[in-house]
């Protein structure tokens, strides 16, 4: 083991450690009524995923997860390109892109219901409010920053606007544009698991409204730590990619 990965280890021991004393120490202040006990919580969360009903719950989240961050990359990455190229239109955009992430998402959710209603369109649309433009405004900064040179170059060949953006925007912003993908990933959940809150009866985010709902503390907190295990490790995935993408 090289002494970079040692540290590595190390520090992600010493966090894990400091984050079980702290989970300890919550649930020896506030009691089982607010928060389960870790080796509880842990004991809970294994029964549940020898349940196959479990299984169904997390097959909704993914199914609206993957379609929610589908369309958030597609069109963040496309609509990105598009304002980072054009640039009077992306220095229109970007405050307002800003300015818009900055509302509260709770604000916007009667009127998503009422638009999309109950259901898979919901959750799938709660998911892409919180994830399209954060990747968008990567995309952009990515665009600003690729040397001038190239696209002058590209000029000089003649390429035509979608060689131009496959061929020399894209390989050139693409390390930017991942570490957008990578933020967009995290937010996208995030917006899926509290459409599944507001407007679903399936998905994981359903099973920990209903658990605050039900007072079963138990529910909430091994369902939360469940996601927030996947969270981590997808996110650890995304993190070794967006390295080896700059550094390559």
């Amino acid at each position: 083991m090289s002494r970079l990965t040692f540290n590595r280890f190390a520090d992600s021991l010493i966090l894990v450690v400091a984050i079980l004393a702290v989970w300890v120490g919550l649930h020896a202040y506030a009691g089982d009524s607010a928060i389960s006990a870790p080796a509880t919580t842990f004991a809970f969360a294994g029964r549940l995923l020898v349940q196959p009903s479990f299984w169904t719950h997390v097959a909704a989240t993914m199914e609206a997860f993957a379609l929610a961050f589908a369309i958030s990359a597609a069109g963040g990455v496309a609509l990105g390109l598009v304002l980072g190229v054009r640039r009077f239109a992306g220095d229109v955009a970007e405050p307002i892109l800003g300015s818009l992430y900055t509302i509260p998402k709770v604000t916007l959710y009667p009127l998503m219901l009422l638009v999309f209603g109950l259901g898979m369109s919901a959750k799938v649309a709660f998911g892409v409010i919180h994830g399209v433009i954060p990747i968008m405004l990567f995309t952009i900064a990515a665009v600003r920053n690729i040397p001038p040179v190239l696209l002058r170059t590209a000029r000089a060949l003649r390429l035509a606007p979608v060689k131009t953006a496959t061929s020399v925007l894209v390989p050139a912003a693409m390390p930017e544009v991942v570490t957008g993908l990578r933020v967009g990933f995290a937010l996208t959940l995030l917006g899926v698991l509290i459409g599944e809150m507001f407007a679903s009866q399936r998905g994981l985010g359903f099973l920990i409204i209903n658990g605050i709902n039900n007072h079963d503390v138990r529910m909430t907190t091994a369902v939360t730590l469940l996601v927030v295990i996947f969270a981590v490790a997808a996110n650890s995935l995304l993190l070794a990619f967006d390295r080896r993408v700059h550094h390559g």
